[in-house]
């Protein structure tokens, strides 16, 4: 089962164990890390569980869809290496994975 770390903006870690085939934002949910609220239930459709990829994992994670680029787009704290953590498919290519949670939704 891939680990997947989450650093809150304080820079607090929380590694969790992530299954595969489901959503970042799912691991996210069922682990109960702070930030990632996923109001829409990972429907792509709120961006409430924004994160930043750590660079080095960027090409593994893959770029956003349109979809994900519209939602991203109308969020203020957008970088370059944002996501929506609902998009984001868990494998064990992404064993060790870090993120980031936004400032914002602590």
């Amino acid at each position: 089962m891939p680990k997947i770390t989450f650093i809150a903006h304080s820079g607090t870690p929380q590694t969790v164990d992530a299954e595969n085939g489901l959503s970042l934002m799912r691991a996210a949910i069922d682990n109960l890390v702070p930030g990632i609220d996923a109001d829409c239930g990972g429907e792509c459709s709120c961006a409430t569980c924004h994160v930043y990829v750590d660079e080095a994992w960027m090409a593994r994670v893959g770029q956003p869809g349109d979809r994900e680029e519209s939602m991203l787009d109308l969020n203020p704290e957008r970088g370059g290496n944002s996501r929506l953590s609902c998009q984001i498919t868990v494998s064990d290519d992404l064993d060790g994975l870090v993120v980031r949670v936004p400032e914002f939704q602590m």
